[in-house]
């Protein structure tokens, strides 16, 4: 999609949108919405939307940030404890290893 050709209104809504479908567990969408409307939010003339743009825009990069490292912590600690947990883990696993003989 090329915003560039969008009006204010028409961006503003975008971004919005993307910023509220990030709450349904799919950060991966404020990392689409920081790095579309970044250069709109802080490099382009400034237009009467731009300030709410730039609120969503710090607030889907923060959520993004926020989920990364609490998905890595979860990953490093599942990764790193998951024996210790037995039954539980494999419970929780997809894959179970089979280790060694």
């Amino acid at each position: 999609m090329n915003i560039s050709k969008a009006t204010g209104e028409q961006k503003l809504q975008l971004c919005r949108t993307y910023f509220r479908a990030g709450f349904a567990l799919l950060p991966f969408l404020w990392a689409v919405n920081f790095c579309w409307f970044f250069k709109e939010a802080f490099t382009r003339q400034t237009y009467p939307e731009q300030s709410q743009i730039k609120k969503y825009v710090i607030y889907s990069g923060l959520g993004t940030f926020v989920w990364t490292v609490a998905l890595t912590i979860w990953i490093i600690i599942f990764q790193t404890q998951r024996a210790e947990w037995g039954a539980t883990a494999d419970y929780m696993s997809f894959i179970i290893p089979l280790g060694k003989p």
